[in-house]
């Protein structure tokens, strides 16, 4: 929400009349012409910018100031680029020749001026024309002028192709190729010479070499992990190169068509040899401009790795060390990605790295990229990747599930693997009590993820341990606040208040129910039996906001859990779904309005699933009929309860499953009629509210539609519809507060009552047969011909 004084100058800016504003733009015109530009110009530049971006439709600015404000956007001050820019972003530009003073001069442009041309560019023709003068100054080895420009050159060139990589031309990609390689492999080994002061002379000190992050002297060549005073032009570049290489490749390189499965079958000494003749080949400079491009790269990143084992002087040096981790192992990744025999030259390497790394926790977002290309190349290279797997579904989740940037890389990464997960690592199935631990701590910001996770997750074996996990997720993110509290928190002393929660989380008697809500891997078993217990203990916690917050996230994922189980599922599970529906609608961690929103995903889903399995209301008729002759259920749990009772008398008849009975259709009325004369006979409970009528009317309708399939029955239900006219007759009752809720009880009990007079007509009014509820009149001929004839009859009659 926009304070009040935002809201009121944007307001003023919606408002201003055309009048005022051709003002305003022939005074920032003067303001802007002038060779000073001030706080006036930059006040007046975000003034123009909040009044072309407050209204929904496009202003066009006069030629005169739009002219101005595109050369602002190649302006030495950056403050000036950026307001410009912005400006230029919410207009419509005159003509596509307006943008020729950005074209015409790569010199000047920075990124600011290539994102509006790639915002405002109709086609691909002006960026294809600036990217070949960029190109073309890139090339250019031998001007000082043009080397000056290039740092600032590629970022942009990389911007553009990033967006409309059809811009470049097979040969301008071939050009850069080149150039790329001599940027990352060619670059100089001294470090800048340092401009000197007011005594330096010719005398002056050599460059010295460049050194490593450990402080010894660079025996090898450059790469963005050596350090020193200043570097030179070409050293700036190869750090540029390096930071667009893995952009560039999967942009412009296509992928091998070579068989990984083939190469995993067949490692024979035919593999060997490739390997050993791609080695031998390094050093040539007769490869292709992509290939020489691949070996080079293969080298830098090669280096990369050993440099990464130098001990860094600084902190930030060490994150850099990381940084620069992830992006070569990507690179190794796509590299082999696109050439299948590197892969037997990369792996002692990436197998060497991983086991330096893997006991430390804290390069756990470097030993994902790691996993990722076990997960492409393990098969071919014929490895074992067990350690790999335990170590990334088991000990990251479990220990760093409070890392934001980890949770976002890891939750990435199994999205990226979405397919070949459940095939390719079996722990991945078994991880879903781990995984969930990322969204139970923050789930606002991952619920997003896990919509697209949670269906990979569903499998016959899992639904019955995952549904009741999703159920338990508030109890599992207070869980682990009190993990986390008991490791920072020193235990109290007794005589002083502490946190109920947390004593019972230290008590040894309760440790059980903790961890198995911290289990890492399931088939530990499907729920907990002492769950009221455990609710009892967490009940200090149903405020806190990360409680809340999770527990809000929950009908959305039991939303996402149906949708899917319903295509994975037989009969028999289904049954037990249903089961575990009416159990858990008790036992619920009591987060405010939690169990509301979670009977109401429950009742959907159970109607859902009788509609698709009619036989399962039979099948599970003792436990429905249980659930709904229990009469605490109608103030505790009226969604829930209501649609159980529609589903009894919907589905619990002949015509849905050969195997109802009569004693069926008897015991199930007989409960529900139990009900429906206590609620209407007495008052609420205390502390209660009178049951909804929906309920009452559900119980109504419930009771006639088994009536009339057993006609013995009639005389019962009638009695009871009679003597309910009889009771509104005699003014207000104990069981229904409200006048018009009464009447439209009684309203539907006559209408009941005067359909049970008829049975026959009784039947197919309240049971219709399939072919009346799901009529198929395009498929009956005897039916469709009537209906042909009646609608050409319709069409030939004049009007």
């Amino acid at each position: 929400m926009y304070s009040h004084g935002s809201e009121s100058l944007i307001k003023q800016a919606r408002e201003i009349q055309d009048s005022e504003l051709q003002k305003f733009y022939s005074r920032l015109l003067k303001v802007i012409q002038g060779k000073d530009l001030g706080h006036e110009a930059v006040d007046s530049l975000q003034r123009l910018h909040l009044i072309l971006s407050a209204t929904k439709f496009t202003r066009r600015l006069p030629p005169d100031l739009h002219k101005k404000i595109s050369s602002l956007v190649s302006s030495p001050a950056e403050q000036f680029q950026i307001l410009g820019s912005a400006v230029l972003r919410e207009t419509l530009p005159p003509s596509d020749q307006d943008m020729t003073c950005i074209q015409n001069n790569p010199s000047v442009v920075n990124s600011h001026g290539a994102g509006l041309l790639l915002v405002q560019a109709s086609s691909t023709t002006p960026l294809s024309t600036l990217c070949s003068q960029l190109v073309r100054s890139l090339d250019s080895r031998h001007s000082e002028t043009h080397s000056h420009s290039q740092t600032h050159t590629l970022p942009i060139l990389n911007a553009i192709l990033t967006h409309r990589p059809e811009c470049l031309s097979e040969e301008q990609v071939t050009v850069l190729s080149k150039r790329l390689v001599d940027w990352l492999r060619y670059a100089s080994i001294t470090q800048a010479a340092s401009p000197g002061g007011f005594f330096s002379g010719s005398r002056t000190r050599q460059p010295c070499p460049i050194a490593e992050l450990d402080g010894s002297i660079s025996g090898d060549f450059f790469t963005v992990l050596c350090v020193g005073q200043g570097f030179t032009e070409d050293q700036w570049m190869n750090v540029y190169a390096f930071s667009i290489l893995r952009n560039w490749l999967i942009t412009y390189h296509s992928v091998s068509n070579c068989n990984t499965a083939d190469l995993a079958d067949d490692r024979s000494v035919e593999g060997s040899v490739i390997s050993m003749v791609s080695a031998t080949s390094s050093s040539s400079r007769l490869l292709p401009p992509k290939e020489r491009l691949r070996e080079k790269s293969f080298q830098y990143c090669q280096r990369l790795i050993e440099q990464s084992d130098r001990k860094a002087q600084k902190r930030m040096d060490s994150d850099l060390q990381k940084a620069c981790l992830v992006e070569a192992v990507c690179i190794l990744d796509i590299l082999c990605l696109e050439d299948c025999s590197l892969v037997y030259r990369v792996f002692p390497c990436i197998k060497a790295l991983y086991s330096r790394l893997s006991s430390d926790t804290s390069y756990a977002r470097v030993l994902l990229p790691i996993a990722q290309f076990y997960l492409n190349h393990g098969e071919v290279a014929a490895v074992d990747c067990e350690c790999v797997w335990q170590l990334v579904f088991s000990r990251f989740p479990a220990e760093l599930f409070n890392d934001p940037f980890l949770a976002h890389e890891f939750l990435r990464f199994v999205r990226q693997n979405i397919q070949n997960l459940p095939t390719k690592v079996p722990q991945y199935m078994r991880s879903f009590p781990n995984l969930l631990k990322f969204l139970a701590w923050d789930s606002p910001a991952l619920v997003d993820d896990f919509v697209d996770l949670l269906p990979s997750l569903v499998t016959s074996g899992t639904a019955v341990e995952l549904l009741h996990t999703l159920l338990d997720l508030p109890c599992l993110s207070a869980t682990l606040v009190l993990q986390q509290r008991s490791v920072l928190l020193p235990i109290t002393d007794p005589n002083t208040r502490s946190l109920q929660a947390l004593d019972a989380f230290r008590n040894a008697n309760f440790r059980g129910l903790f961890l198995f809500l911290l289990r890492n891997d399931a088939g530990a078993g499907d729920t907990i039996d002492r769950l009221g217990l455990l609710h009892e203990l967490l009940n200090e916690s149903v405020d806190w906001p990360r409680v809340v917050q999770c527990a809000q996230t929950v009908p959305v994922l039991l939303h996402i859990f149906f949708n899917t189980v319903i295509k994975v599922a037989d009969e028999k599970l289904f049954a037990q779904l249903i089961l575990v529906l009416l159990e858990r609608s008790s036992l619920l961690l009591k987060v405010p309005n939690y169990k509301n929103e979670i009977h109401r995903v429950f009742s959907y889903h159970l109607l859902k699933l009788c509609k698709l399995h009619p036989s399962l209301v039979v099948d599970q008729s003792h436990e429905l009929l249980e659930f709904a002759g229990t009469t605490s259920n109608v103030y505790n749990k009226e969604e829930l309860y209501t649609h159980v009772v529609w589903a009894l008398g919907e589905y619990l008849s002949l015509s849905c499953d050969s195997r109802c009975s009569v004693r069926h259709i008897t015991s199930c009325f007989e409960g529900l009629e139990a009900v429906l004369f206590e609620i209407t006979s007495s008052a609420p409970p205390p502390g209660g509210v009178c049951p909804k009528p929906r309920v009452i009317t559900t119980l109504m309708s419930a009771l006639a539609k088994l009536a009339s399939r057993s006609h013995d029955l009639i005389p019962r239900v009638s009695l009871f519809l009679s003597k309910l006219r009889n009771v509104s007759r005699g003014g207000s009752v104990t069981w229904c507060s409200d006048d018009d809720d009464l009447v439209s009880i009684v309203t539907r009990g006559e209408e009941l009552w005067s359909l049970l007079k008829t049975p026959g007509v009784a039947q197919s009014v309240l049971t219709p047969p399939p072919h009346v509820t799901k009529p198929q009149w395009h498929r009956d001929t005897n039916v469709a011909t009537p209906l042909q004839l009646r609608t050409l009859t319709h069409l030939t009659q004049p009007l």
